[in-house]
């Protein structure tokens, strides 16, 4: 939680690392993604290709609500579960103010949090605890010799992971066309990889803004639609970012599957990279944080942020799932959108149904919505 980047993607380099070193954080992190990644790759070019079909039209329509219903329900349990202390409440709904209404940054935000929750820290530490007491010469030296060697460790593993950075920009550079496009892709989503804090969600709304209404490599349906995909496959949540990388590569070279599925693989690179680095160079330290008064305070409002992205990111789909047509408005609501939520919630939250089942649900509702308004049924 305190390393930037996905935490399912990390936990999974740690463990790896906890049980081969470096050789097993590189497997177990890349097999982590990569199956998620090639399960995405199919459905984006069975998307592009047939996407525009009324009838696969018709099932996204009956699964961006249900997905809507995964994130609400995910917000209730992060709620019951981790927002405990009235401040966190106030950072939760000063995070989502700034975010929604002043449209500060997420890097911004969580940086304020940290911030916060050292200061916070610091106010509560008991002043009549006693002062750690001071080691000895040994220790000293013990302690030096281990920071030298984490160092040592850490240069070793950002010159590797520099390199393996590099390495693609200098390809196209020779090789590639549209140079810009790659720069402004793997710079973005090498940038994502740092501001990802405290999970999945609270990134997701920061490349949605920046994919859709800044750079314009997808629409705001379309990116409705890459979440709902993302959510269907396994892996971790953020491999919807290989969506956005293969419509933006799929636009920009007129609708070549080929340069879509490179900007995917590469997008894929510079979003899970920096993971291995964060794992490699700060796994030593885990044990120091595990019982940190500080690092814990710290996390706690992090967690109110992740909270207020979610909602951020909620809000986001919600536009777009219960006015399709753009104005906001009573008149305009989707009433079929609506119910497909409250029923995802009902099976979802009330009789603990499979994920599986509910999206099944949800795509079969939307074919028979779009049945019963065929012209040749009336």
């Amino acid at each position: 939680m305190i390393l930037p980047g996905p935490e399912a993607q990390q936990l999974a380099i740690y463990l790896g690392w906890k049980l081969n070193g470096i050789k097993g954080g590189i497997v177990a992190g890349s097999l982590f993604v990569l199956p998620s990644m090639f399960v995405l790759l199919a459905l984006s070019i069975v998307y592009a290709r047939f996407g525009s079909l009324p009838w696969i039209a018709a099932m996204f329509s009956g699964l961006r609500p249900a997905v809507l219903a995964l994130v609400l329900l995910a917000l209730i349990r992060l709620a019951k579960r981790s927002l405990i202390e009235p401040v966190q409440w106030g950072v939760a709904l000063g995070a989502f103010a700034a975010m929604s209404w002043l449209h500060a940054s997420i890097p911004f935000v969580m940086t304020a949090a940290i911030a916060l929750g050292l200061i916070l820290a610091k106010i509560r530490r008991d002043p009549a605890s006693p002062p750690p007491s001071m080691p000895g010469r040994e220790t000293s030296n013990a302690n030096r010799a281990t920071r030298k060697q984490a160092l040592l460790s850490f240069a070793k593993i950002t010159g590797a992971g520099l390199g393996i950075w590099l390495a693609p920009f200098l390809t196209l550079y020779l090789f590639g066309r549209d140079f810009p496009f790659w720069i402004r892709l793997g710079l973005f989503f090498t940038r994502t990889a740092f501001v990802t804090i405290g999970g999945s969600y609270t990134v997701i709304p920061y490349v949605a803004h920046a994919a859709v209404f800044k750079y314009h490599w997808l629409s705001q349906p379309q990116m409705l639609d890459g979440f709902a995909l993302a959510e269907t496959t396994p892996g971790p949540l953020i491999i919807v970012v290989a969506f956005v990388g293969f419509m933006a590569g799929f636009h920009r070279f007129h609708g070549s599957i080929v340069m879509g599925a490179l900007a995917l693989f590469l997008t894929t690179l510079y979003t899970f990279l920096p993971c291995f680095l964060f794992v490699f160079a700060g796994a030593p330290f885990v044990s120091w944080t595990q019982n940190n008064r500080s690092i814990k305070t710290v996390l706690s409002l992090v967690i109110a942020v992740v909270f207020a992205a979610m909602v951020d990111l909620a809000m986001f789909l919600a536009r777009g799932v219960l006015f399709p047509a753009g104005p906001y408005g009573f008149t305009e609501l989707d009433w079929t959108a609506v119910a497909v939520i409250g029923l995802s919630l009902f099976f979802l939250g009330t009789r603990k149904a499979k994920v599986g089942v509910v999206i099944s649900l949800s795509l079969g509702v939307g074919i028979v919505h779009w049945l019963i308004r065929l012209p040749w049924l009336h």
